[in-house]
């Protein structure tokens, strides 16, 4: 599909790329403000910012509250990270994110890549859609995800010894003790959160940045699926 903007007295074409299917965009977002809902109540378990009234009732027991909202967020997280992961291996439309792994392997796109981000020079030809340093930032991410995963099911199998939980708690000791014990489980959640925090950071960032200097639409794939790109170029 082919549109042209106008400039001035000039006029560009751009072709409307469907870069990313709507299963894709659903689970970012629902990702996205999982993410969100887990820190919050993350923090607040580990560091209690609100307290209630305390009276000689217990009926204002909010720490288990927040931890059950951890808990729930914690569910919905894994379950978009199951569903994504059968999206990039299995979906036809996740075509261009699994060549992108091509790119990642390539030294001169790298360079290339780097120095468009240094301002000296141009956005390299991609075969995919997410160029070196995105396609192994998002491993490293996915990585996090799987030892936040790990490390909350530890915590989860020491806390509920019934139903899933039960199920599960063989296994997790195993892990709690590779781990050291459980309050260096503890810790290393709490560190891998803060690296989440930080790579939400800079993704936000890097998509504004890529967004505005790209302009092609970059951020507007995320909530439509396509991406504008000029004279028929991937970039």
């Amino acid at each position: 599909m082919k549109e042209v903007y106008k400039h001035g007295s000039g006029e560009s074409n751009r072709e409307a790329v469907y870069e990313f299917s709507i299963g894709f965009r659903f689970t970012h977002w629902v990702r996205a403000i999982s993410i969100i809902v887990l820190t919050v109540s993350g923090l607040y378990i580990a560091y209690v910012f609100a307290a209630p009234v305390v009276t000689g009732e217990p009926t204002n027991f909010m720490n288990a509250k927040w931890r059950a909202v951890h808990e729930v967020a914690g569910f919905v997280l894994l379950g978009c990270l199951i569903f994504k992961s059968y999206l990039f291996f299995f979906d036809r439309k996740s075509h261009g994110e699994r060549i992108s792994i091509k790119d990642s392997f390539n030294i001169k796109t790298w360079v290339a890549q780097i120095k468009y981000y240094l301002f000296i020079g141009e956005h390299p030809h991609l075969k995919g859609v997410y160029n070196p340093l995105q396609f192994v930032s998002y491993v490293v991410f996915y990585l996090l995800m799987i030892g936040l995963c790990l490390t909350g099911f530890i915590l989860y199998a020491n806390n509920y010894h019934e139903g899933f939980g039960g199920l599960i708690y063989e296994y997790m000791r195993s892990f709690e003790a590779m781990f050291g014990g459980l309050a260096n489980v503890r810790q290393i959640h709490h560190i891998l959160t803060w690296a989440v925090v930080i790579f939400v950071c800079v993704h936000i960032y890097m998509a504004v940045f890529n967004a505005v200097k790209g302009k092609d639409g970059g951020m507007d794939a995320i909530f439509s699926g396509y991406k504008y790109i000029k004279d028929g170029k991937r970039t």
